[in-house]
């Protein structure tokens, strides 16, 4: 092995940024291949004509540990949803929204038929218990079932679990049946309650810009454009602590004492034959529109949530949240589908004017302009009860190969960056190893 080892990290989303970064600060030399252009992976804004796009619907929990740890949160320049959501079905709007942050909501919230007395009650309770429960222990202990199982155990009403948890946690888990692991509304409950909800100024692309501007600091090395075919152990056991590791890209052969693969799920499978790597996916559609002059959706910078199944899932007030997203004097919405959605761009945008025009029937949405249009069919892994004792090992692949991604712990940012710092631990620590032994 040579003095200093040198490391391959394989793609270039969150994951990979962050293990890259606590390998070069470990004192090995990386270099981290990404196949696209960029970094950043399924966390991306486009720019064009002055706006700003995110790569489908993406917002930062601003309490999730590993984001305290690993970002500078004052540099990204935090643009904050106002708590809360603006309820919307035939019955007209209603607010629903958290007293603690904004005292002047509670006779809205109060007032909201989706919520009752009882409801409310149950709401705080948890609030309470799980803001005092450790977050690193919330995934790996207690009974594992369905969000609506768990929901309904706990006394929700049918009505609030169907016009306010389902779609809320249906942008949050792109499964508004909530057939998704309680785990995870629990640990997303609680990092709502100890933190919010936010984007950065530059649009969600400028989480892996400032991660690549850290791995440059510590002397790593991006080479962006270049895509990984095969991965090909030699010498090495499962321990991980013999190499080389031989790379073949679309630009030639490379050779390293150890490998991180931190691509997207069906990727990985395919380059470490580690078929516990999921790979069902739960996709989304989201569709940007300007919003025609003189109208006005009403939100105070919350989410607007579908209380009914037809139409988008949820319409997000980008402008009203984070002016920095369009040109002056323009108003930019979001409406996300859950699914692949068969449906053309055009039919999509006609099904979201007349969802609209049905919530506010004293405006005119004529003018609705479509700007642009993101299809994500893997945004997330799905996550039914049980999935964590399913998920792979870090160190699972052949050799000196390791695993950072979301999918080793759960489909979030927090899981991506996690995973990061863990594979990267994993590395020196089975290198210093070697090196000893």
């Amino acid at each position: 092995m040579a003095a200093t080892p040198h490391v391959l990290v394989v793609g270039g989303g969150l994951a990979g940024l962050v293990a890259a970064r606590h390998l070069a600060g470990g004192g090995v030399d990386v270099t981290l291949l990404e196949r696209r252009e960029t970094v950043g992976g399924r966390v991306r804004t486009v720019e064009c004509d002055g706006y700003r796009f995110d790569r489908g619907f993406q917002v930062l929990f601003t309490a999730y540990p590993a984001v305290q740890r690993e970002l500078d949160l004052e540099a990204l320049d935090l643009h904050r949803f106002a708590p809360g959501a603006t309820i919307a079905g035939p019955d007209g709007r209603t607010v629903l929204a958290d007293p603690l942050w904004d005292p002047g909501t509670i006779p809205a919230t109060l007032s909201n038929p989706a919520v009752s007395v009882g409801d409310a009650l149950r709401i705080a309770r948890l609030w309470w218990v799980l803001r005092r429960t450790d977050p690193e222990t919330i995934l790996d202990t207690g009974t594992d079932e369905t969000i609506r199982a768990y929901l309904e155990e706990r006394g929700f009403s049918d009505r609030f679990i169907d016009e306010f948890v389902a779609p809320f946690y249906g942008g949050i888990t792109l499964d508004r049946s909530l057939s998704t692991s309680s785990r995870i509304f629990e640990y997303t409950f609680r990092t709502l309650a100890a933190g919010e909800i936010a984007v950065p100024a530059a649009g969600m692309g400028a989480i892996p810009a400032q991660l690549a501007d850290r791995v440059r600091d510590v002397d790593a090395t991006i080479e962006t454009d270049v895509s990984v075919q095969s991965i090909t152990t030699s010498g090495s056991d499962s321990s991980g602590s013999h190499g080389p590791v031989t790379v073949e890209t679309d630009t030639g052969t490379v050779e390293a004492d150890a490998v991180v693969v931190a691509t997207d799920p069906p990727t990985a499978r395919e380059l470490t034959g580690v078929d516990a790597i999921p790979t069902e996916a739960r996709g989304c559609v989201t569709q940007y529109y300007a919003l025609p002059v003189g109208v006005d959706l009403e939100t105070d910078r919350r989410l607007l949530l579908n209380a009914t199944e037809r139409g988008p899932n949820h319409i997000v007030p980008h402008s009203a949240v984070a002016p920095t997203y369009v040109p002056d004097g323009t108003t930019l919405i979001s409406a996300t589908y859950l699914g692949p959605r068969e449906e053309s761009d055009g039919d999509l945008a006609d099904l979201t004017r007349r969802t609209l025009e049905s919530w506010y029937p004293t405006q005119a949405f004529d003018g609705l302009d479509v700007l642009h249009t993101e299809r994500v069919p893997f945004a997330q892994f799905a996550q039914p009860p049980g999935v964590r004792e399913r998920l792979p090992d870090v160190r699972d692949p052949d050799g000196p190969v390791y695993l950072a991604g979301d999918y080793m712990r759960w489909s979030s940012i927090q899981g991506a960056m996690a995973s990061g710092r863990q594979a990267a631990k994993a590395v020196i620590d089975d290198l210093s190893a070697a090196r000893d032994g």
